[in-house]
């Protein structure tokens, strides 16, 4: 009865939210609660949802200022000389210029947030690409691969989900994954050196000038802080050494981090109450999101649904392949991403996934790892259950189901380049 309970509260969850009738926070506060009255919870509700909230608090946290960090970072012009010196550098040469879009793309998204990744390597790189002649689908697809390989790093929303499902922090989630995440970055440079050989072989190398400045906006050139580049840049390679060392929580590292930077980037209260404002929605959306997950699982492990559900599966997985399921999972997940929003499968299908590996005898931290190397983090930017994606398309001015066709192969040896390289480190087992 009580699997079945569990069942119906993931069903109506997922219905709810695929079909578009509710936002994602009404459906992951109202659908267990309405469930676990039914299940006569009534009296374990408040101690549930705070035990939820409570695990999923520090995630969210986390979030909010790596958010506010990098966001600062890119108003600030952080990224701006190296973008620059990319486009300098390429000049006219294809080759260089699709390598340069990967590598600029990877540095831009070390904010984990897709949106703002696609609209400043789009716009900065799309006249490049008209000008020169290059294939339409490759600028969509490099960005996209770009992207996904970063998009595992631990303040992403993905990630962010991922650990407030599983109730972990990013020492768990992120650390033993940094080998399998240095070589997908490799393998996207590698395909960007592919697509840009043949793309130079067809066109030849075009002598072409281009000035970046000329792409922002007056509000843009007055949030700029050229003269502080060298602080920035050395206070952000010491904040990531700090996150990968754990010298601090990530969570007291981000507060602290954005407080500096801030500060010194913004000394006047009227600028630093603007760029609170200009990421305020972002930021809202996002971790009110990650606090009603915790009411939904805190309600579903505290009423017993998830270990329900779990037993249920265990039931009828033959035993011979449950060591397998973190393999499979790893190896499909990046197909997953057209089929399950990241609400759904992180928070609807996830726990359940993991608490049936555990009754294995197995980490349920390792469904969770094979699950971001293709859920929503190298699929996100083909996926059309994300808004980014149709962004991605139209910044590119190009039709989805092209880009779909194009990139699908080359984001899914991705995933598989993450899965390999796991397997042998010892992230994922079999």
């Amino acid at each position: 009865m009580l699997a079945l309970l569990g069942v119906l509260t993931i069903a109506l969850f997922l219905y709810l939210i695929m079909t578009k009738k509710v936002s994602v926070i009404v459906a992951l506060v109202i659908v267990p609660v309405l469930f676990a009255v039914i299940g006569g919870f009534w009296d374990q509700l408040g101690e549930a949802t705070l035990n939820g909230v409570i695990q999923v608090a520090p995630t969210g946290i986390m979030l909010m200022f790596a958010v506010l960090y990098f966001g600062l970072m890119s108003d600030a012009g952080l990224f701006d000389p190296i973008i620059k010196k990319v486009v300098s550098a390429v000049k006219g040469d294809p080759l260089k210029i699709i390598v340069g879009t990967a590598a600029v793309t990877m540095l831009v998204h070390l904010d984990g947030d897709g949106t703002a990744t696609f609209m400043i390597t789009i716009t900065a790189f799309l006249p490049i690409y008209k000008r020169i002649g290059i294939n339409k689908l490759i600028l969509p697809c490099v960005v996209a691969l770009g992207a996904g390989a970063m998009h595992l790093v631990p303040w992403s929303g993905t990630q962010a989900r991922a650990m407030s499902a599983l109730q972990t922090d990013a020492s768990q989630m992120f650390t033993a994954i940094l080998p399998s995440m240095a070589g997908g970055i490799i393998y996207v440079l590698a395909v960007a050196f592919f697509l840009g050989l043949r793309e130079r072989k067809r066109l030849g190398v075009i002598d072409f000038n281009y000035n970046m400045e000329d792409e922002l906006t007056e509000e843009q050139k007055a949030m700029r802080r050229p003269k502080l580049f060298w602080f920035n840049a050395v206070f952000t390679v010491l904040l990531i050494v700090g996150l990968m060392t754990h010298i601090f929580p990530h969570t007291i590292l981000f507060m602290i981090g954005f407080a500096v930077a801030l500060l010194v980037n913004y000394p006047n209260l009227k600028d630093q109450s603007a760029r609170l404002n200009a990421h305020a929605k972002s930021i809202v959306l996002v971790t009110s999101m990650i606090f009603a997950a915790g009411i939904f699982s805190g309600i579903l492990n505290g009423t017993g649904m998830i270990a329900a559900m779990a037993d249920s599966l265990v039931s009828i997985v033959p035993d011979s392949m449950a060591r397998f399921l973190p393999l499979i999972l790893a190896v499909i997940s990046m197909p997953l991403s057209l089929v399950f929003t990241p609400d759904a499968f992180y928070y609807g299908m996830l726990p359940i996934l993991a608490q049936a590996v555990a009754n294995f005898g197995m980490d349920p931290i390792e469904i969770g790892r094979a699950a971001i190397f293709g859920q929503m983090t190298v699929g996100f930017p083909l996926s059309p259950l994300t808004a980014s994606t149709f962004l991605l398309v139209a910044l590119s001015e190009v039709d989805l189901a092209e880009h779909q066709k194009f990139t699908f192969k080359w984001a899914w040896g991705t995933s598989l380049v993450f899965t390999a390289i796991a397997l042998i480190t010892g992230t994922i087992s079999i």
